[in-house]
């Protein structure tokens, strides 16, 4: 029995959008990347128990004792008002799950699934548990796909990748200091593994979300498929339309998402060059 934990934002037992097939998607806490339009930023930092959520839960499935926050998921709602009080980009619904845990919310799951996505938050922040994880999913004979901003280095992790069947990448921005503006972080690595995943066979999606006036979303969409254009017939891309639900404030009122036109312009680059695996979503 394995005692590697790891904090997991949520598990939705059955999805059509996060890989190929029906798959089981697990959600990991924590990331190291502070998108601007994030749609899920109470992903991306641990909760700190200051305890603001407790205090606007309506159901009473959050109270504060001792200096941390309890839940019940019983009580819960779903209502979000937790998630809206957070001043810190988390959440107070995570839950800490061993690996065995979370293999047996997975197995509740078979036959109806034909994989596991492993997504986040960033779900390499959390290398360790990722691991063995995978290792133990991939004993069910389920495929093992990775949603991921790409600031590990992949090539330097061979046992991560070797357990990896295939890797959904984000792409924010190809300019660095459009992607620095963005996310908060530089895109050297980023790019570096955009490359190397595609000459492994590892690279199932490469992602974009596009948002008018943030960055120059013609210019990557054109450099990031000019890039692994050797690996296009492999490879599919998707387009993001930005949408404000779930981005916080000030971002959310200062963001808009892009017209029906813009997003298939954007697609028509694609094509132009040589891609026919083009999503829009």
């Amino acid at each position: 029995m394995s005692q590697t934990k790891a904090i997991v934002n949520k598990i939705i037992p059955f999805s059509s959008v996060d890989g190929p097939g029906n798959r089981t998607a697990v959600f990991l806490q924590g990331c190291n990347f502070t998108c601007l339009y994030c749609h899920n930023p109470e992903t991306i930092r641990l909760c700190t128990n200051c305890g603001l959520c407790a205090a606007q839960c309506p159901t009473g499935a959050l109270t504060y004792h001792n200096g941390r926050v309890a839940y019940n998921r019983l009580l819960c709602a779903g209502c979000d008002a937790c998630l809206h009080a957070c001043p810190n980009m988390s959440s107070p619904k995570t839950e800490e799950m061993s690996v065995d845990e979370v293999v047996e919310a997975v197995r509740r799951n078979l036959p109806y699934i034909r994989g596991v996505t492993v997504s986040g938050g960033e779900c390499t922040c959390q290398k360790e548990f990722l691991c063995e994880l995978l290792a133990r999913l991939r004993e069910t004979g389920l495929s093992c796909y990775l949603d991921s901003n790409g600031s590990l280095d992949l090539e330097a992790e061979p046992e991560l990748l070797k357990l990896t069947d295939k890797v959904m990448l984000d792409v924010k921005a190809m300019d660095e200091k459009e992607h620095l503006a963005i996310t908060g972080a530089d895109n050297e690595t980023v790019k570096k593994n955009l490359v190397f995943l595609a000459r492994q066979n590892k690279l199932y999606e490469v992602r974009t979300v596009v948002a008018p006036g943030l960055f120059d979303a013609g210019e990557t969409v054109r450099k990031t498929a000019e890039l692994i254009f050797p690996y296009r017939d492999a490879v599919r891309y998707k387009l993001i339309a930005y949408r404000s639900m779930g981005v916080r404030e000030p971002y959310r009122s200062r963001l808009s998402g892009p017209t029906a036109d813009q997003m298939e312009e954007l697609k028509t680059i694609l094509q132009e060059m040589g891609w026919h695996n083009v999503v829009l979503l």
